[in-house]
């Protein structure tokens, strides 16, 4: 990976952000990530296996790929180790966004203009917390909403300041998952690209594949997944 592509991670911050001990853990990955050339996306815990941590993280072009979640974990479980954010034991879960992403940052509303949304707001605007529609652009730091849920008298266009979101998600379709399929050859095709460019490393510098590894202490095991949830 080289130092220009590194650089290529922008601080943009997040307007979306969690809450907690999720907060902890965001706040000790987010320069971790950085540093690396990634962005944060979103830090959740779920307890339905015992507990995992989940990070989702991303390039700067939205693109995530399984090395890029194997470079993420092999620098975060250290840190975490550390720092113990989490009582007891819990899985180390990296992924990329998935196509039915969060949307956090401003550029990502913008970048995702003409997707289908839902999206949670901390209190109600028009007297509803929750709305589905079509993202139709950002003003400032609100988003427009073409809704499809607007009862008869209520508003079909709505702003919804993304400060004060709890929740924004992208929502499937066809078209989304035909876009989705061509990003990922054009990212498979430019990872395989770089790949030829760079000479070629023997020994104990190849990352092993974490299958081969050896099992890490109970409180910080590792899990990729190259989609989201």
């Amino acid at each position: 990976m080289t130092q220009a592509y590194l650089n290529q991670a922008a601080p943009e911050p997040r307007l979306i952000v969690e809450q907690g001990v999720a907060a902890r853990i965001a706040t000790l990955a987010e320069p971790i990530l950085t540093g690396l050339g990634y962005r944060l996306v979103r830090v959740r815990l779920s307890g339905l296996a015992g507990c995992t941590v989940q990070v989702m993280a991303e390039r700067p072009d939205g693109t995530m790929l399984i090395e890029d979640c194997e470079a993420v974990s092999r620098a975060l479980s250290p840190v975490l180790d550390v720092a113990d954010p989490v009582e007891g034991a819990y899985q180390l879960e990296i992924s990329s966004p998935g196509i039915d992403r969060p949307l956090v940052r401003r550029s990502d509303f913008e970048r995702h203009a003409g997707s289908r949304v839902r999206i949670e707001m901390a209190d109600p605007v028009e007297g509803r917390r929750r709305f589905r529609g079509v993202l139709i652009g950002v003003e400032g730091d609100v988003a427009r909403v073409q809704r499809d849920d607007a009862a008869e008298g209520e508003p079909q266009n709505v702003l919804l300041p993304i400060d004060a979101m709890v929740d924004a998600k992208i929502t499937l379709s066809d078209d989304l998952i035909t876009k989705s399929l061509r990003r990922g050859k054009h990212a498979e095709r430019a990872t395989h690209e770089r790949a030829e460019r760079q000479p070629k490393r023997r020994g104990p510098g190849k990352y092993r594949r974490s299958e081969e590894l050896q099992p890490p202490p109970a409180h910080s095991q590792r899990a990729v997944h190259q989609e989201g949830e």
